[in-house]
C-alpha cells in the first residue's frame, strides 16, 4: 500500500472510530430520558424481529419519560413487552391502548459511578482502536521506506502527520467522554 494513501486511510479510520465511540456513548443512561436509549430494543411484530424505530415513534416529552407511539396500534403489547423483557434497560413500561409510556427512574449515586466506569471502559476500547490504526499506518510507512517508495524525510513527515492526527482524535474522544461523565454525575 502506498504510504501516503495509508496515512489518509488512517485519518478516515480515526474519524470513524471516534464517531462510533460518540454514538456508543449515547446508549449509556444518564438519568434523563433520551430516545436513543431504546435503540437496541427489538420488537416481535408481523412475525419478524424488528427494531423499535421501525414499529413506532420514540419521543421524550419530559426529562423522566419516554413515549412510544406505535405506527400500528396492534403492536402496542409487543412494544411494551420488548422493553420490559430487555435486561440491560431495567425499565417498566405502561400503555393506555394508544401509546406506551416508559418512566425513567432517577439514578442513585452507586449506579452513576457504575455508568462512569462503563464510559471509561468504552473510552479505553476507543483508544485501543486508535492505537491499532496508528500502528497499521506506521507499519505501512516503514514498509514504504524499506521498499524505497519514500525517502527518510518523507517517512518522518508522514509519521508526524499520523501522530498529530492521533492526538487530535484522542483529544476529541476524551472530551466526549468527559462531557458524558459530567452528564451522568449531574443530579
Amino acid at each position: 500500500m502506498n504510504p501516503v494513501q495509508a496515512v489518509n486511510d488512517a485519518d478516515t479510520k480515526f474519524q470513524n472510530a471516534v464517531k462510533h465511540f460518540e454514538e456508543d456513548l449515547k446508549s449509556v443512561r444518564t438519568g434523563r430520558a433520551h430516545p436513543s436509549m431504546l435503540d437496541g430494543v427489538v420488537v416481535k411484530a408481523y412475525g419478524a424481529d424488528m427494531p423499535l424505530i421501525q414499529v413506532g415513534n420514540v419521543t421524550a416529552p419530559e426529562g423522566q419519560l419516554l413515549q412510544i407511539t406505535p405506527f400500528d396500534p396492534g403492536n402496542i403489547q409487543a412494544i411494551a413487552s420488548a422493553i420490559r423483557d430487555n435486561p440491560t434497560l431495567g425499565l417498566n413500561p405502561s400503555d393506555d391502548g394508544r401509546v406506551v409510556r416508559v418512566p425513567i427512574p432517577p439514578l442513585n449515586e452507586e449506579r452513576r459511578r457504575e455508568y462512569v466506569k462503563v464510559v471509561g471502559g468504552k473510552l479505553e476500547d476507543c483508544m485501543v482502536v486508535l492505537r491499532n490504526i496508528r500502528r497499521d499506518a506506521m507499519d505501512a510507512i516503514d514498509q514504504g521506506k524499506k521498499d524505497k517508495e519514500i525517502g527518510e524525510d518523507e517517512a518522518k513527515r508522514l509519521q508526524k502527520q499520523v501522530e498529530d492526527n492521533l492526538t487530535q482524535y484522542k483529544t476529541q474522544a476524551e472530551a466526549a467522554s468527559k462531557a458524558k461523565e459530567q452528564e451522568i454525575l449531574t443530579v
